[in-house]
């Protein structure tokens, strides 16, 4: 079984990037990137309010940090490290199933750049070499060809296809699922 221990916070630094903890400073960029149409538009989860609201947010996710159940990134560019310009994280983990749902969204000025790539490869080798998973999955929106394309250039491969099995702002969705096992 998986033995989680992310104290201290394991940051990650890439060519561009900086991976980070989030802090409560991160707030403003948080609200933006989960309240913006554009950002959530595959993603099917309710949007923030307030500012409040994702500062709560981010306090959680450093909790589950804390108590070793998930990891989460802020990503950051070396050259403004304490600007948060989007995040990728591990959630989901099943200790006893070496396994994990890895999750990311950028913020669109950055997309098509690259950025998520170099993130998500960075992630992927600290799960695979340091959390020791033997096998991350990502849950995405079919719509969503962007992320299919991403997580395919990273190796994964499509492996499940669920009709109408979320549902979401009153109406059923599609899910595709992406896994990818440790080499």
């Amino acid at each position: 079984m998986l033995e989680l221990n992310f104290t201290p916070f394991p940051e990650i630094k890439t060519e561009r990037l900086l991976l980070r903890k989030m802090t409560d400073a991160d707030a403003p960029e948080m609200f933006f990137l989960r309240s913006d149409e554009t950002v959530m538009k595959y993603i099917d989860r309710e949007r923030p309010k307030s500012e409040e609201e994702a500062l709560a947010f981010i306090q959680k996710v450093n909790t589950t940090i804390d108590n070793n159940e998930n990891i989460m990134w802020a990503i950051a560019l070396h050259g403004n490290p304490d600007t948060l310009v989007g995040n990728i994280g591990f959630w989901r983990i099943i200790n006893q199933h070496y396994r994990s749902e890895i999750g990311y969204m950028l913020h669109p000025e950055f997309w098509g750049k690259g950025i998520m790539k170099e993130a998500l490869l960075a992630a992927i080798d600290f799960g695979f070499n340091n959390i020791k998973l033997h096998s991350i999955e990502a849950h995405i929106n079919p719509e969503n060809a962007a992320s299919g394309i991403l997580l395919e250039k990273a190796g994964f491969i499509r492996e499940a296809y669920f009709k109408e099995d979320f549902f979401f702002r009153g109406k059923f969705i599609d899910t595709a699922i992406y896994s990818l096992l440790a080499k």
